[in-house]
């Protein structure tokens, strides 16, 4: 049975009674705090937070929390807590690395390094959410929110593979995927037509992961029944789609922020393309939704 919601998500790792190890480079602030104490508190984390002692201690104090759920080291140079972190997960020392209270650039430069880093060889660094909305029926997996700017043919497949990975660790055996367009006509003026065209002939032909696929659709014709039928077009997707796959980051990142804040929306999303699950997470995410970032890398561990 599919996982429908980002609740269900947390009681399926919860039934499994089992704890994963996060990694947390710079563990400073309070909504990485209470999120870890949360999935720690629920069973499924343990959560080793390096960083300011002084600092996390306080937070710990000031939130009211239990401190023996977590393990502290004590690092305050940020490079050094971040290098640590990474380490401990590439000796599986650590199931998931965790970003903190560290800049988003210098996290992902210490992923990608060729070295020491979490890439698995020749791999494209992607990222794919799950997005739960209140007026949405099911969960939508969107891609990609925060690494691609402007995906190339080659990029966007690895969007689609990453992203039908991920649905079916939901327990979606064949999921909908929407190629999103500003209209559902083709036009030579975008190259994302020209790509989707091209995407879509390889699933028919069986060149890619099994999965409904159409595009260019716009929002309304990838997630709204009625509109399909108002305007007449026909497409397999159907207004019922699983994933939405969008051309560029721009796009993406305005979308998935509109949810959250206009929409009540709720996230769990994950770097692609890593040996192991990588967690990042703006400072303006919610503590909710960084939670079910934490489930959501527990459970990709837990399903390996």
């Amino acid at each position: 049975m599919a996982i429908s919601s980002l609740n269900e998500l947390t009681d399926v790792l919860k039934q499994k009674a089992r704890k994963f190890k996060i990694a947390v480079a710079c563990g400073n602030d309070a909504n990485t705090i209470n999120a870890l104490y949360e999935a720690a508190d629920n069973g499924f984390a343990t959560p080793v937070l390096i960083g300011d002692e002084t600092k996390i201690q306080d937070i710990i104090k000031e939130q009211n929390l239990d401190g023996s759920l977590f393990n502290i080291i004590d690092e305050k140079d940020d490079l050094k807590a971040l290098n640590l972190a990474l380490k401990m997960v590439k000796n599986d020392e650590a199931d998931v690395l965790m970003k903190g209270l560290i800049g988003t650039d210098k996290f992902l430069h210490a992923v990608l390094n060729k070295e020491n880093g979490l890439m698995k060889p020749k791999a494209v660094m992607s990222y794919v959410c799950a997005v739960e909305v209140p007026k949405y029926h099911k969960l939508l997996f969107v891609t990609d929110t925060a690494v691609l700017p402007y995906p190339d043919l080659s990029q966007k497949i690895a969007m689609l593979k990453y992203s039908i990975a991920m649905a079916k660790q939901f327990g979606i055996e064949k999921p909908k995927v929407a190629l999103i367009g500003a209209s559902e006509k083709i036009n030579n003026g975008f190259q994302n037509s020209n790509d989707y065209a091209v995407m879509c002939k390889m699933v028919e032909r069986g060149q890619l992961p099994d999965c409904i696929i159409d595009g260019p659709l716009d929002i309304f014709l990838a997630c709204d029944k009625e509109s399909v039928a108002i305007k007449g077009v026909s497409t397999p997707v159907n207004g019922d789609a699983d994933i939405l796959l969008f051309p560029n980051l721009e796009a993406c990142n305005s979308f998935y922020k509109g949810l959250m804040l206009f929409a009540g929306g709720e996230l769990a999303g994950l770097i692609q393309g890593t040996e192991k699950p990588v967690v990042v997470m703006s400072r303006s995410e919610s503590e909710k939704s960084k939670y079910y970032c934490v489930a959501l890398a527990c459970l990709m561990c837990l399903n390996k």
